[in-house]
C-alpha cells in the first residue's frame, strides 16, 4: 500500500486539483491511502467533506503531506523546496517541463525522487488515457472559441431576419492538433465559417470531416515529428506558408492560433503587418501565448487592443473550466497510478513504454514519462541538455544454467 498526498496548488490563480472524490475512491479501492490538503479542491468546487466521504483524510499542513507521502500528485511544477521535503525514493507526478527546469531535475535526481512528468507522456494509442496535455488542450480549444465570440462585435451564425440577412462570421484556426480540432468543432456548432491551416498534411481529412475548409500549403517537406507533433519548418516553407495564409488571415473576423513545437518558442505566424490590415473589431486568441505567441503582437498573459484588433494572450484557459479540467487531469493521474499498481503494490515498471520509453512501428525510439528514477535522469534528451553522458542500460543477470546430468560410466 502506498500513501498518496494531493497538495493544494500554490501557483497564483490556479483552481485545478490533481484528484477528485471519484478518483480518490478508485485509488483507495486499489489499496492506497490518500490524504488531501485542506481546501485543495475548493477552487474546482470539491469541498473537503466530499474527499472524506470518498475515503481520504484531510491534511492541514502541506509540509507534513510532502514529507510523509510515498507519492505526491499535483498539477503544476513542484518547487525545489517542496521536493527537498520529500522522502528519499518517493514519487512525484505532475507537470515538470524538464527542459525549462533543469535545476529542479537535478534536485529530483539528487533526492532519488521518481518524477513522472505529465507533459512527457508519449503520444501513443495506449497512453491516450494518461495524456494530460490532450485533456487540457481540448478544453482550451473550446474556451478559445467562446472568448473569440464574446469579444467579437458580431454574432457567429448566419441569421435571416425581416431587416435583412446577417452573414456568418469567418474564423481561421491555425493548428489542427487537439486544441485546434476542438476549436473547429465548437466554432462550427456556433455557426461560423471555419478555415484551418496546419503544416501536417495528414490532418486534412480530420479538418474536412468536421466541416471546415483546409488551407493547404504545397510542399515536399516532411513536417511531422515523432508522436504526431509538428516539427521546426524550413525558411522556404515558412515563407510559402505566410504567402498562402495572408489573405485568409486578413479576411478573418477571428483567428485562433494553437501552433506549438515542444520545448521551443512558438512559431510567429501572424506578423504585425497582418494585424494592421485586419478589420477593426477582429479578434485573435493566441493559445501559444505561454511560449511567446504565434502573433508578433501577443502579450503573454494579457488581452490588448492593437490597431482596433483585440489580441487575447491569456494563459491556461483550461484553468477557467476548473471542474472539468480537474476531472480530466485527475483521471489521467489515476490511470498512471493504477497501471503502476499490481495487487495493491505500487512500483514503476521501466519496461512499460509509457514509463520508460519504447519504439514506434518504424523503429524510432521515444522517451517515456519518467524523467528521474533511483538517482538517475532517465530521459535521454534531458540528459543531453544537462550535458550528461548517455545512460548505459543495465544488463539483466543471466539465469544460472541447470547442472548437467553426469554421463553414464563406461562398461
Amino acid at each position: 500500500m502506498a500513501t498518496i498526498f494531493i497538495p493544494k496548488e500554490t501557483t497564483a490563480g490556479e483552481r485545478r486539483v490533481a484528484a477528485t472524490p471519484d478518483t480518490v475512491k478508485k485509488l483507495v479501492k486499489d489499496g492506497h491511502a490518500v490524504s488531501v490538503q485542506l481546501g485543495a479542491g475548493l477552487g474546482a468546487f470539491y469541498p473537503d467533506q466530499e474527499y472524506i466521504d470518498a475515503g481520504a483524510t484531510i491534511e492541514p499542513e502541506a509540509a507534513k503531506g510532502w514529507g510523509t507521502a510515498d507519492i505526491v500528485a499535483q498539477f503544476n511544477v513542484p518547487s525545489e523546496d517542496a521536493v527537498r521535503q520529500m522522502k528519499e525514493g518517493a514519487t512525484v507526478i505532475s507537470f515538470i517541463w524538464a527542459f525549462d527546469n533543469l535545476r529542479l531535475v537535478e534536485t529530483l535526481a539528487a533526492r532519488k525522487i521518481s518524477a513522472f512528468a505529465m507533459d512527457a507522456v508519449p503520444r501513443t494509442t495506449r497512453a491516450q488515457k494518461d495524456d494530460a496535455l490532450t485533456s487540457q488542450a481540448s478544453l482550451a480549444g473550446y474556451k478559445a472559441v467562446l472568448l473569440a465570440a464574446a469579444n467579437l462585435p458580431k454574432i457567429l451564425p448566419m441569421q435571416m431576419t425581416a431587416a435583412g440577412t446577417l452573414r456568418p462570421a469567418k474564423i481561421v484556426i491555425i493548428g489542427a492538433g487537439v486544441a485546434g480540432l476542438q476549436a473547429i468543432a465548437t466554432a462550427k456548432r456556433l455557426g461560423a465559417i471555419v478555415e484551418v491551416s496546419d503544416v501536417r498534411p495528414e490532418v486534412k481529412e480530420q479538418v474536412q470531416s468536421l466541416g471546415a475548409v483546409y488551407i493547404e500549403v504545397k510542399t515536399d517537406e516532411n513536417l511531422s515529428a515523432v508522436g504526431g507533433y509538428a516539427k521546426e519548418q524550413s525558411e522556404d516553407f515558412k515563407k510559402k506558408q505566410a504567402e498562402v495564409l495572408r489573405e485568409h488571415l486578413i479576411a478573418a473576423d477571428a483567428i485562433i492560433t494553437t501552433a506549438l513545437i515542444p520545448y521551443r518558442p512558438a512559431p510567429k505566424l501572424i506578423a504585425a503587418e497582418i494585424v494592421q490590415n485586419m478589420r477593426p473589431g477582429s479578434v485573435i486568441v493566441d493559445l501559444a501565448a505561454e511560449r511567446g505567441g504565434n502573433c508578433e503582437l501577443t502579450e503573454s498573459g494579457k488581452t490588448v487592443v492593437k490597431n482596433g484588433v483585440t489580441i487575447i494572450g491569456e494563459l491556461a484557459l483550461a484553468n477557467t473550466l476548473p471542474v472539468h479540467a480537474s476531472e480530466q487531469y485527475a483521471k489521467n493521474v489515476q490511470n498512471v497510478l493504477s497501471d503502476a499498481t499490481k495487487k495493491g503494490v505500487f512500483a514503476w515498471d521501466l519496461k512499460d513504454d509509457i514509463v520508460g520509453g519504447g519504439k514506434t512501428k518504424d523503429g524510432q525510439a521515444f522517451p517515456g514519462g519518467l524523467i528521474t528514477h533511483a538517482g538517475e535522469v532517465l530521459h535521454p534528451k534531458v540528459r543531453e541538455a544537462m550535458k550528461l553522458p548517455p545512460l548505459v542500460p543495465k544488463e539483466e543477470p543471466k539465469p544460472a544454467e541447470a547442472p548437467k546430468a553426469p554421463e553414464p560410466a563406461k562398461a
